[in-house]
This record gives structure tokens, sequence and C-alpha cells, in this order.
């Protein structure tokens, strides 16, 4: 969408998992050319410091506290992008993972305001690379689920935007065989809970990161049976966000890893030569035909 002479350009950039070198080179040259910044709560200052000259204005969304209707949030960026050329609207993560980034989106463009979007690395990206475990794994894990059970609320009407399953009411899991947990944490017991009573083992591996990326950064390793105990319940620091992380692929050492892997092609009816893990590796000129 052409700018139009009047409007500026709103630009919706991922701030990235929480530390402020994570973000990527645009969303860091945007942040340094804009004139105002709409940020997530959960930003952190060092980030709204790669923005000295913008005014800033906090508009995100913390679960159980006071927060910006998204009606207003969109007006305001409509608003905005009447007064300046250069609008950011910091979203914490990517901006199209849970951000809400699509209400946003298609207000601006019934006003005519041009939009861009600048993604960002999401928390569940930053959390594997934290606790240095792939998401998926050859032979263990070939596929991944991110969810969230968080509720939105409507501080005009004190409406919930969706509703939250009771304690007697199933969770309905993804069948991935790794599953991320985004704002999971007041639901964390119940969530392990139902998956251990549908399709998970109990021994099956949980990793909880909060805060992950940033100084604050701490991390809770255990497994599906303790987490639905309670057992991280004490553990848990509500000012900070939860990443909640299941599945095989999170335990396997790389030894064990390449011995399931191999269970798990040989189970598949495939050919597995021995002679490469031991090491019997032919040169191009002696390979046999």
């Amino acid at each position: 969408m052409a700018n139009s002479p009047t409007h500026g350009k709103v630009y919706l950039v991922g701030a990235g998992p929480g530390a402020a070198d994570l973000i990527t080179v645009r969303g860091a040259k945007l942040l340094a050319q804009a004139d105002i910044v709409f940020h997530d709560a959960l930003v952190e200052p060092e980030m709204l410091a790669l923005a000295p000259q913008a005014i800033k204005e906090a508009v995100g969304k913390r679960c159980g506290k006071l927060s910006s209707t998204q009606h207003f949030i969109n007006k305001r960026l409509v608003d905005a992008a009447r007064k300046y050329q250069t609008v950011v609207r910091l979203k914490g993560g990517d901006p199209m993972m849970f951000g809400r980034a699509d209400e946003e989106i298609q207000a601006l463009k019934d006003a005519q305001i041009a939009v861009e979007v600048v993604p960002g690395i999401t928390a569940a990206l930053a959390g594997a690379a934290s606790i240095q475990k792939s998401l998926t794994l050859r032979g263990v894990s070939r596929s991944v689920a991110f969810i969230t059970l968080a509720q939105g609320v409507d501080v005009s009407t004190e409406q919930p935007i969706a509703s939250l399953p009771n304690p007697n009411t199933p969770i309905s899991n993804p069948s991935a065989d790794t599953l991320i947990y985004y704002m999971g944490r007041k639901d964390a017991t119940h969530i392990a809970q139902q998956l251990i009573d549908t399709h998970l083992k109990p021994a099956t591996p949980v990793h909880i990161l909060e805060a992950v990326s940033t100084p604050r950064e701490r991390h809770w390793v255990s497994t599906l049976g303790q987490l639905a105990a309670g057992n991280a319940d004490a553990w848990f620091e509500s000012s900070s966000p939860a990443l909640i992380m299941v599945g095989e692929a999170l335990e396997l050492s790389p030894a064990k890893s390449i011995d399931q892997q191999t269970k798990n092609l040989q189970s598949s009816g495939a050919k597995v030569d021995d002679r490469l893990q031991d090491g019997s590796v032919l040169s191009n000129s002696r390979r046999s035909a």
C-alpha cells in the first residue's frame, strides 16, 4: 500500500524474546528513525533506549492487570500515522505470534494507512537456544506446536474475549511431538495433567523458562508428572513471562539421541549402516558401488 501524502507509515516490529541485541537489524534501524513507539509492557528498557528520539507509549497487555483495549490501540496507531511519518508498534517476540497483529493490520488498512511487518525471534526459539535443545530431532520429533491458553479481557466491558477451560473441561492439545505453551503459568498444572490423561507419559521432559534471553532468565527442568503434581507452582515468578516446553526431544543427550534415532529408523524398516557410526567412512575413491 502506498503512503498517503498526509499519512505516515506504521511498522509492526518484533522486539524478539527480550535481550536488546536480539532484535533484527531492520527493527533496530526503524527504532532509531521512529517518531513515536507504541510498545508492549514486557519490552525491556534497553530495547526502548534504541529509540532515544522517539515518543514512547506503553500499550501492552499483562495478564491480570489493567490494559489498553485492542480497539483503543488500533485507534491510537491510526491517529499517530496521521500525525507522524514513522510509527513503530513494538511487539514482544514476533508480531505474528499471539500478538493480535491481524487486528492492527486490518484497522490500518481500513484507514488507508501503509503498514509493514518486521519479524522477530519468538520466545520458543530463544528458549530452545538457551537450553541448547532442538525443538525438532531426527527420529524423535518432527513436529512442533505453539499454543496459548491466555484469556483476553476487554477492560471497557470487563467481558472475556476468549474463555479459558475450567478444571473440569479438557484442553484441546495438538498432536505434535514438541509442545510449546506461551503464557501458560497459571494453567501449568492443569496443562500437564491433561497431557498425561490424554497421551503423554508422566516421565515426558518439561522445561520452563522465565524472562528468556534477559539477565533475569530462570530455568526449571523436570517431568510432566512433577509439573502436574504442582511442584513448579512455588517456583514461578508472577511478574515474568513463562514459556513451558514439553517433549522427548528436550531430554535426550547426543549419545542417547543417536541411539534413539537408530531404533526409530530400524523400527520403521529403514536400513542403518553401522559402519558410519563406527567411523568406517571411505573416501570417494574407495567407495564401493
